[in-house]
Formats: structure tokens, C-alpha cells, sequence
């Protein structure tokens, strides 16, 4: 009998963790310092000679912001495992999966920024536009990603899962529309949908930011996941 076939009958078991809370409140934290701590990056459509100067005045700033990631990545990694708990299969596979995506791809786009400050003042313009082109790239294709995690949780919720409150349903709606209508910022190339915009960090991380930390904190309050009977 499949797992589908299961659902709504045996009992929820209850995994509520103070280690999930801590950790997701740490994470957030430090996530917003990596946020603060960069501020407004150098834009899609600045040249050259202004991206290599933007590197020269906030090469300090790039590096406390890759080293709060850095800090930051072992913790995602234990709030995505932790959550993964709560959900049946396929489910939570899709859902790491999307989430060990944000973590690697967070990454590579770290490098990329601590590599344009390392020698900052050494910089070619032609080189840093081409670099920082490539490092821009992240928050569109980044949506690929937020979905997958986010999504199956959705699905969950609005199929009516015992372990899957409707709220978070409705709030993970909300985040996946928006990470769909964010891959316009593919195609951008200036303003609100240029890539590694606004609407990437900004309205689309904000977003997917708060899912997280509802998502983590329910769970570790009350977190249940669905035991099938033997």
C-alpha cells in the first residue's frame, strides 16, 4: 500500500526541536547581517569602471558578508535536514534537494564576490563587468531552486496533510508565484527586474526568508510528522 493511501489514517507524532529554533533564528540573523553588511551592490547596468570602483571602496564589506554566509551554510544545512523530517516521500527529497541547490549555488556566487575583492585595486574593468555578469546570474536562476524546496511543502499543505498546517500552505503559494514571476529578471537588464536586482534580493529573498523561519519555528514548536499503521 502506498504512502498516499496512508494518509489521514495512523498518528501524528510529535518532533518539536529547540535545536530547529535556535538554529533558524541564528541563521536569520546571520542572513541579515550578510544583507546589511553588503548593502546595494554594484548594479547590471553599471559599466565596468564602476563596478571595479564599487569593489575598491566595499572590499572589507565582501568579505564580512562571505564569511557571515560561510558561517551561515552549515546552519541552513541543519534547518533543511531538521525539516525534512516532517514531510513523506517524494516530498522531502524534492525539498533538500532545492535546498542543498540554495546552499551550493549561494556559494559559487560568494566566491565570485570575495574573488572581485581580493585585488580589488588590481581590477580590469572588462574583467569585472564579465565576472560580476556571471555572479548576477544567481538570484534569477536561484528561483529554480526556492521553488523546489518550497513547493512540495505547498502541496502538502493545501492537499490537506495532517503534518502540514494550511497557513504555511498559503504563505508557500504566495512564494512560489512570486519565485515564478521572478525569472522576468532572466530577461532583465536594468531596474526592478535586472538580475541580481531588487526583485531577487530584495521582494523575492525577503519572501522566501520569511517562509523559512515560519516553517522552522512552527516545527520547532510543534512539528508533527504522520506515521503510517505497520
Amino acid at each position: 500500500m502506498t504512502a498516499e493511501r496512508h494518509e489521514g489514517i495512523g498518528r501524528d507524532v510529535r518532533i518539536g526541536s529547540p535545536t530547529l529554533i535556535v538554529a533558524v533564528i541564528v541563521s536569520t540573523i546571520l542572513s541579515v547581517v550578510v544583507t546589511v553588511v553588503l548593502g546595494t551592490g554594484p548594479r547590471a547596468a553599471d559599466t565596468g569602471e564602476q563596478v571595479v570602483r564599487w569593489f575598491q571602496e566595499h572590499r572589507d564589506s565582501v568579505r564580512w558578508s562571505v564569511w557571515a554566509f560561510t558561517a551561515d551554510a552549515p546552519l541552513l544545512a541543519l534547518v533543511y535536514a531538521l525539516l525534512r523530517r516532517l514531510l513523506p516521500a517524494p516530498h522531502r527529497d524534492m525539498f533538500l534537494i532545492g535546498g542543498v541547490t540554495v546552499i551550493v549555488t549561494t556559494s559559487v556566487q560568494s566566491w565570485l564576490l570575495a574573488g572581485l575583492a581580493l585585488h580589488a585595486d588590481r581590477l580590469e574593468p572588462a574583467t569585472a563587468r564579465t565576472v560580476l555578469d556571471v555572479a548576477v546570474f544567481f538570484g534569477p536562476v536561484l528561483t529554480a531552486a526556492f521553488i523546489t524546496m518550497i513547493a512540495p511543502v505547498a502541496v502538502l499543505a493545501w492537499r490537506g496533510s495532517p503534518s502540514i498546517p494550511r497557513w504555511l500552505g498559503v504563505l508557500g503559494a504566495a512564494a512560489v508565484v512570486e519565485q515564478a514571476a521572478e525569472t522576468v529578471t532572466i530577461f532583465g537588464s536594468s531596474g526592478f527586474t535586472e538580475p541580481g536586482g531588487p526583485m531577487n534580493l530584495q521582494l523575492g529573498a525577503g519572501l522566501v526568508l520569511l517562509w523559512t523561519l515560519a516553517f522552522a519555528v512552527w516545527a520547532g514548536f510543534q512539528g508533527r510528522f504522520h506515521v503510517a499503521p505497520t
